[in-house]
């Protein structure tokens, strides 16, 4: 029996893989990736905190806008206290909404990500074509703000249709954080060549802990905490990526935000171990190793188109 598949990547064991090590001889690296998101008023997507009533739903659009005004501002005070960079996964739409809190967290040199136009939309469910203009309209405002393309992109809702790494690797794209398949990076194969996917949390993810799920505060830095402690100990035997995804309207709320800077100060005061640093430079630190140290992409067949 065979099953459908994307003919993204083939089956590589964690144990069977080379092992190499992150700079300065570290095995684990850490980053954060803030999502900064922007919505629609009176339609479209949008985590709720409540049942929704009929549009406009004034209460969840007003918390979730609670992240751009307050929230990430004292994310940013965070990291600050803490040294520790972010990679900054950015819809484009926040470049014309709140241009200062953008230039905020790029005075600080975070990396920026490309993460569509707004979460008030998924991409996987256009058109080609439509998708495609998608992702040049985000890229094209990356461009004119930050003055280069960005190297990494993360869905809308991790939406990706059956082209779309090939639309982000045509449209110059490195590296991909949709696939949470793995502890490592690993090679992508596209019609337009090889992209690499960078590990993105969705266990350590505070939309499906604290949305989903409903998890409390202070049990969510603890799943930090243990997941740092117990990768730290995994990366012995092998290079490891974790990653930290957080949502300023979530995690930015003063009752979350208390527990959060537990679990990240942890990590920070590790910093001499592990290796804390921003997707875009595990992305290029993998590019700049030899062939083979990390799993291939299959040869190109078509599937996913």
């Amino acid at each position: 029996m065979h099953l459908p598949t994307h003919g993204r990547y083939a089956y590589s064991g964690l144990p069977r893989r080379p092992v190499y090590d992150w700079p300065n001889g570290r095995r684990l690296a850490v980053y954060i990736g803030l999502n900064l998101e922007h919505f629609a008023f009176g339609e479209g997507l949008g985590a709720e905190l409540a049942p929704g009533g009929p549009q406009p739903d004034v209460l969840n659009y007003a918390w979730r806008d609670y992240g751009n005004r307050v929230g990430a501002w004292r994310l940013l005070e965070l990291f600050d206290q803490l040294s520790l960079p972010a990679s900054v996964l950015l819809n484009s739409s926040l470049y014309h909404y709140c241009p200062q809190l953008v230039a905020a967290f790029r005075d600080r040199g975070d990396e920026m990500v490309g993460h569509g136009r707004t979460n008030a939309e998924r991409q996987g469910i256009l058109a080609e074509e439509d998708e495609r203009q998608l992702i040049a309209e985000a890229t094209a405002a990356m461009v004119r703000y930050e003055g280069r393309l960005p190297a990494g992109w993360l869905g809308p809702w991790i939406s990706q249709s059956r082209a779309t790494p090939c639309l982000l690797k045509e449209a110059g794209y490195r590296y991909v954080l949709d696939w949470a398949m793995d502890d490592q990076p690993v090679w992508m194969a596209t019609r337009a060549g090889p992209i690499l996917s960078v590990p993105y949390p969705q266990e350590l993810n505070d939309i499906p802990a604290i949305v989903a799920r409903r998890m409390d505060a202070d049990a969510f830095a603890d799943m930090i905490v243990d997941q740092f402690d117990e990768m730290r100990r995994q990366a012995a035997d092998a290079p490891l990526v974790m990653g930290i995804a957080l949502h300023a309207y979530l995690v930015g709320q003063p009752h979350r935000l208390v527990h959060l800077r537990r679990a990240l100060a942890h990590i920070a005061a590790a910093a001499g171990d592990v290796w804390i640093t921003r997707a875009g430079a595990i992305a290029a630190h993998v590019e700049r190793l030899p062939k083979g140290t990390v799993p291939d992409a299959p040869s190109w067949s078509g599937d996913g188109r």
